[in-house]
């Protein structure tokens, strides 16, 4: 489990959202040890500051965690869950 990204995810989401104590991220690993999903939720009312316009927040923040996964020659992938 590498807690540095879920750290990292959690760290930019909470300034993003009003409810940061609905922030819950999880887990998954992928099919090769160097791969993980992290699985993002956060509350209802904050999913549109999350996604942003058009997806444009979703698209960095998936950006921001591959750069720092790449830095620990890890991959990784951000999901947004309802």
């Amino acid at each position: 489990m590498d807690t540095s990204l879920k750290d990292l995810l959690v760290y930019i989401v909470r300034e993003l959202v009003d409810n940061p104590d609905a922030i819950d991220v999880r887990e998954v690993q992928g099919e090769e040890d160097s791969a993980i999903t992290l699985e993002l939720r956060v509350a209802k009312e904050d999913m549109g500051k999350v996604i942003g316009r058009q997806g444009r927040i979703a698209r960095e923040l998936r950006t921001i965690m591959r750069s720092a996964a790449n830095h620990s020659d890890r991959r990784v992938n951000v999901e947004i869950c309802d």
